[in-house]
């Protein structure tokens, strides 16, 4: 898990005016499509209240949710990162209560203000490589062996 609890903590505290003059509280009602795979990330959120599926696309098939995320968590990270698709597609599970963000002036504070910049960085790759550790778990889970006792 990221060490912070969510993206404000992540931010020195003499630094995150500068983040929350960026954001903006949204309401978003259940079955809300946020974004797409393959489309372009523009924004991102941090979850207030409610869940997210993160889902992804299957040809000849319905989208298959991956994730879900809830309170407190990163909504959406293929915006650091060019060249700005989403990797996943995202739907609210029901009503949702978010922080909002539009991504380019997010990113043009990160690049302005090294030491805020590190720790948007930093806890959206700590975010990353968490969500990472979760999906090879869930995989082991699936396609691992079953019932084998490792040797002695």
């Amino acid at each position: 898990m990221a060490t912070a609890r969510n993206l404000f903590e992540a931010v020195p505290p003499d630094r995150r005016h500068q983040l929350t003059d960026l954001a903006r509280e949204v309401s978003l009602p259940r079955a809300t499509r946020l974004f797409e795979e393959g489309r372009r990330a523009d924004r991102f959120w941090i979850i207030r209240s409610g869940q997210v599926a993160l889902d992804q696309h299957v040809p000849g098939r319905r989208a298959l949710v991956v994730e879900t995320l809830g309170r407190d968590e990163l909504l959406g990270w293929s915006w650091l990162f060019p060249p700005y698709l989403w990797h996943l597609g995202a739907q609210t599970v029901g009503p949702v209560e978010a922080v909002e963000f539009d991504a380019a002036p997010v990113r043009a504070l990160c690049e302005s203000d090294a030491v805020l910049g590190r720790a948007v960085y930093r806890y959206v790759a700590e975010t990353v490589a968490d969500r990472l550790h979760g999906t090879r778990t869930r995989l082991l889970d699936l396609y691992g062996p079953q019932g084998v006792e490792p040797d002695d």
